[in-house]
């Protein structure tokens, strides 16, 4: 099935979730974890009649959800298909699905709080260095380029961060090459980049803003601050 773009994910309007990295994502409250798991069994149901399941995670309060195709289709710009993990029409419907299911069981959506963490890694040598980094972070050479046309390490279990890598020409000083990919919703961007500011932290890029914004601690550290604007309702 076709990846869709973000103006397709727009387009569905889907108000309780948002597209965060390569997913939906959305984070339902309730009062206790028997409350999660009835709501879970639900959506469990709703995934069979589909064939098509989301990631769940339970906490204390809340329920995160996480759709995404494993198969979803990317064709580059020669037409060459490739198979790759992003949001497709059967996520779309599975979503509008689990809204339903959460408002009749009396479920709050809370879409501002969802977040993605990335690592990325400045290299010019992704194909060289990509291997150790995929047995290294989860035990299997398979996560180069899993769900990637790239040499991007995802572990298909969902237990780590994914890894993805960045261009980098070689520098005759030292410079970080890691950093941390922060995705947040839309909606919470400025107030999350205000705040890192207001803690000590510098904007030191926001041309690509507000789907990107670095920003360094007191020590020169960076992170990026990304939304995928495309994707959000109203954009």
């Amino acid at each position: 099935m076709d990846m869709l773009k973000g103006d397709q994910i727009a387009e569905a309007d889907l108000t309780e979730w948002r597209k965060l990295a390569q997913g939906l994502h959305a984070r339902y409250l309730v009062d206790d974890f028997g409350a999660g798991v009835r709501f879970v069994q639900a959506v469990g149901e709703a995934g069979d009649a589909l064939g098509h399941h989301p990631s769940v995670s339970i906490g204390s309060g809340h329920v995160d959800l996480k759709l995404v195709s494993a198969d979803a289709v990317y064709r580059d710009d020669e037409g060459t298909e490739h198979v790759v993990e992003w949001v497709t029409r059967l996520d779309v419907d599975l979503a509008r699905r689990i809204t339903e299911i959460a408002a009749d069981h009396g479920i709050a959506a809370d879409p501002t709080s969802v977040s993605v963490i990335e690592l990325g890694l400045d290299t010019a040598r992704s194909a060289t260095i990509a291997p150790v980094w995929a047995v290294l972070l989860t035990g299997d050479a398979a996560a180069q380029g899993h769900g990637s046309p790239g040499d991007e390490i995802r572990d298909a279990t969902g237990r780590v961060p994914n890894l993805w890598f960045g261009d980098a020409d070689g520098h005759a000083t030292s410079r970080q090459r890691f950093h941390v990919e922060v995705y947040v919703a839309p909606e919470v961007a400025e107030q999350r980049i205000a705040a890192a500011v207001a803690a000590g932290g510098t904007i030191v890029d926001d041309s690509d803003a507000p789907s990107l914004t670095v920003i360094a601690d007191q020590d020169g550290n960076t992170g990026v601050v990304c939304v995928d604007a495309s994707a959000a309702a109203g954009d």
